[in-house]
C-alpha cells in the first residue's frame, strides 16, 4: 500500500506541475491585428478485393471512403496557435475531434502544446496515414501500437523542442480506458537526431518525395505503473539527381503491457523501401515501394507470429495532396487465424 500511495502522489504532483508550467509560460506578446484562419479537408478512398486462405471467411469486394478530415487552424497571437481537426471513419461510422490543442510557441527550443493531438511515440503515428509513404498502415502489428484516446491522439499536456540536430519532446496524458477517471498518468518522451536535412515542426512526414536529404533516428517510450511501450525508427531519403529518390523506413516496437494490438504483449519489426522515378508521366510521377514486417504475439498458450508483406503502385500528382495507389497487403499467421489477402485502388486528396 505504501509504494502503491506513493505512486498515486507522484502522479498527481506531475499532473499539476505539468500544468503549472504551461500557465507560467511567457505569453506577454502583443496580439495581432487579427486572428488569422486556415480551413482544409482531405479524403481517403479506395476499392479492395479481400480474401481469405482457403476461403475461412467469405470473399469481400468493397468502395470504402475510408477517412475524411477537416483541418482548422489559426493564429492568436504571433506566439499562440490553436489546432482543431475532425475525422469521419468507416468503421464507426461517426465524426470524432481527433486534434484539438492550444499550441504556444517561443522558440525553436520552447514549444507547448496542451489539448488533444499526437503524443511523443514512434515515426509511424507522427505521420498517420495522410503522411505515409504506402498505403496499407497500421496493419503489421508494429506501428503506432501505443495506447490511445482516438485515431493515436491523448489527452494532455506536452513540451517539445528543437536544437541542432535533436528534437526532444515529452509530455503527460490521460487515456481512456487506461488512466482517467484515477489519479495515473501516461508519460511520453521522444528523441530524434536528423544527421542530414533537419525536419520542421513536431509532426513527421514517412517520405519527403525527394525534397529532403535524411538520415533520421529516432526511440520512443510511453509507461503507465510498471506497464511500458517502447520503439526505435529510421529513415533514410536520397535525392539522386535526375535518378529519382530513394527511400527506406524502418522499425523495432515492443508493447510490454501497455498497447499493442493483441495480447498482453508483442513485439515485431518492419522495412520498408520505395523509390521515386525521376520521369514525368502525365501530371505526375510512378513510385513503386515494398515493406515487409514481422511482429510476434505472446499469449498465455504460447506465441502467435504475424508476417506482413505489402506491395504498391503509386501515382504521385501532388505529393500528399493528391496520389493514386495500387496496392496489395498480405497477413500470414501461424496459428489458426486465417491468411488475409487485399488487393485494391486507393485514392488520397487534400486541400
Amino acid at each position: 500500500m505504501g509504494s502503491e500511495s506513493t505512486t498515486s502522489s507522484r502522479d498527481r504532483v506531475w499532473k499539476a506541475a505539468s500544468m503549472a508550467v504551461l500557465l507560467a509560460a511567457p505569453i506577454s506578446s502583443a496580439f495581432a491585428e487579427g486572428p488569422s484562419v486556415s480551413v482544409g479537408a482531405g479524403v481517403r478512398t479506395s476499392f479492395s478485393d479481400v480474401s481469405y486462405e482457403n476461403d475461412a471467411l467469405p470473399d469481400v469486394n468493397d468502395f470504402n471512403l475510408d477517412s475524411a478530415r477537416i483541418y482548422i487552424s489559426g493564429a492568436v497571437t504571433d506566439n499562440i496557435k490553436v489546432m482543431f481537426n475532425t475525422e469521419y471513419t468507416a468503421n464507426d461510422e461517426k465524426v470524432q475531434v481527433i486534434d484539438a490543442a492550444a499550441m504556444f510557441s517561443f522558440s525553436d527550443q520552447v514549444n507547448i502544446w496542451a489539448g488533444r493531438f499526437l503524443p511523443p511515440s514512434d515515426r509511424a503515428n507522427l505521420y498517420g496515414p495522410y503522411y505515409a509513404n504506402h498505403w496499407g498502415v497500421f496493419q503489421d502489428g508494429v506501428q503506432d501500437g501505443y495506447p490511445f484516446e482516438t485515431n493515436g491522439r491523448d489527452d494532455g499536456v506536452m513540451y517539445w523542442g528543437q536544437f541542432g540536430l535533436a528534437k526532444l519532446s515529452f509530455g503527460v496524458f490521460d487515456v481512456q480506458g487506461l488512466t482517467k477517471g484515477t489519479s495515473d498518468v501516461l508519460y511520453a518522451a521522444r528523441a530524434q537526431f536528423d544527421f542530414w536535412d533537419k525536419e520542421d515542426g513536431y509532426y513527421l512526414n514517412g517520405t519527403y518525395y525527394g525534397d529532403k536529404d535524411l538520415l533520421a533516428l529516432g526511440f520512443a517510450g510511453q509507461t503507465v505503473g510498471s506497464d511500458k511501450a517502447y520503439s526505435a525508427d529510421f529513415l533514410l531519403e536520397k535525392k539522386l539527381a535526375s535518378a529519382g529518390a530513394i527511400s527506406v523506413e524502418s522499425e523495432y516496437a515492443k508493447y510490454d503491457g501497455l498497447g499493442g494490438y493483441t495480447g498482453p504483449k508483442s513485439d515485431g519489426w518492419y522495412v520498408l523501401g520505395g523509390y521515386l522515378f525521376p520521369q514525368p508521366v502525365g501530371i505526375g510521377r510512378f513510385q513503386v515501394l515494398g515493406k515487409y514486417g514481422e511482429t510476434t504475439y505472446d499469449f498465455v498458450t504460447g506465441d502467435v507470429k504475424q508476417k506482413t508483406t505489402e506491395a504498391d503502385l503509386n501515382f504521385i500528382i501532388k505529393q500528399f495532396n493528391a496520389r493514386v495507389s495500387l496496392f496489395y497487403v498480405d497477413q500470414k499467421f501461424d496459428d489458426a487465424t486465417p491468411d488475409r489477402r487485399q488487393i485494391g485502388l486507393g485514392l488520397q486528396v487534400q486541400i
